[in-house]
């Protein structure tokens, strides 16, 4: 009997426990998941790097947002505080020692006989004539400052003549006048076109029917309407009007009142003014000079039951 021996064939290493070998099509599917997360996190990205530049844009939105709401809105410390304010021209005194404090909110009117210091104490808070004393705005000293910087610190007026570029239009003269709130390299780009803040501006004055109309051509009160939308482009937080309603028709007397009313809300505004008709409709409170002192002060009812201003001024009929 013939004893066959076999030799046993090694067996192969079993896998480890819970792994299976990888397949060429397991791998190729690895790579490309892979190449799907890539792409994915790049996608990611380019969306965050997307989700940055709105945020940057919203931002600079909400900047512009802002800066139109603090041109329609002042602050706390948005008042004018005169001390001792006296002014001279050879030896006539034309202002004498006053003191007048005019607060935020309010639309003041100073009312007396010519002569008496009214434009002269607006031309001292603008830097256009000499006075010692003190007055402050948003607690910044304006008098010893040169009309220009004193712009920059938020003043504004305006003349019995509205100072408007005839030439230009509308838009145009607003976009000079916001000219002036630009620093540094922005002087000297171009203008561009229709900003909120303009905008806005344009519907407060009811000019955006005018807009591309030249200021020339504008009724005598839409030209006054003008100056003052100058104002507030150039984000003037005290306006000081020098006969705003001199040679308007009474509708337009009426609508600039109404103007200054809004514009009062929330800015602190001084009006010289003659029209006493006006001064009645629209004043919330009312300063009389006489000979570069203050007679009276207080509402248009105090005012008028007056009998010393009745005498000296109002006692003329007006």
């Amino acid at each position: 009997m013939t004893n066959t021996s076999t030799t046993a064939t090694p067996a192969k290493p079993a896998p480890a426990a819970g792994s299976t070998p990888a397949s060429k099509e397991d791998l190729e599917q690895l790579r490309a998941e892979m190449v799907q997360m890539r792409d994915e996190a790049k996608r990611m990205r380019d969306e965050a790097a997307q989700m940055k530049a709105e945020i940057v844009e919203e931002r600079a939105r909400l900047h512009d947002q802002l800066a139109v709401l603090d041109d329609r809105g002042g602050q706390w410390n948005d008042y004018l505080e005169i001390k001792g304010l006296h002014v001279e021209f050879d030896g006539f005194v034309a202002v004498k020692n006053l003191d007048l404090t005019v607060e935020h909110g309010d639309l003041r009117f100073l009312i007396g006989p010519n002569g008496a210091g009214k434009t002269t104490i607006i031309d001292a808070i603008t830097g256009l004539v000499p006075a010692s004393g003190s007055a402050t705005f948003r607690g910044e000293q304006l008098l010893g400052k040169k009309p220009n910087e004193i712009v920059k610190l938020g003043v504004g007026r305006t003349f019995q003549t509205a100072s408007v570029v005839e030439e230009l239009t509308v838009l145009e003269n607003l976009q000079l006048a916001e000219g002036f709130r630009k620093k540094g390299r922005d002087l000297f780009r171009p203008m561009g076109g229709v900003t909120q803040n303009i905008e806005y501006m344009m519907d407060v004055c009811n000019l955006t029917d005018d807009a591309y109309k030249p200021a020339g051509i504008l009724p005598h009160g839409k030209k006054q309407w003008l100056e003052i939308g100058m104002l507030l482009v150039q984000d003037a937080h005290l306006l000081l009007l020098d006969e705003p309603v001199a040679g308007m028709t009474p509708a337009e007397r009426v609508a600039t009142g109404e103007l200054l009313k809004r514009c009062s809300k929330n800015r602190t505004v001084i009006i010289v003014e003659h029209d006493m008709e006006f001064m009645r409709q629209f004043a919330d409170s009312v300063t009389v000079l006489n000979q570069g002192e203050i007679l009276a002060q207080g509402s248009v009812e105090d005012i008028q039951n007056n009998d010393e201003v009745v005498r000296i001024y109002l006692g003329g009929g007006e």
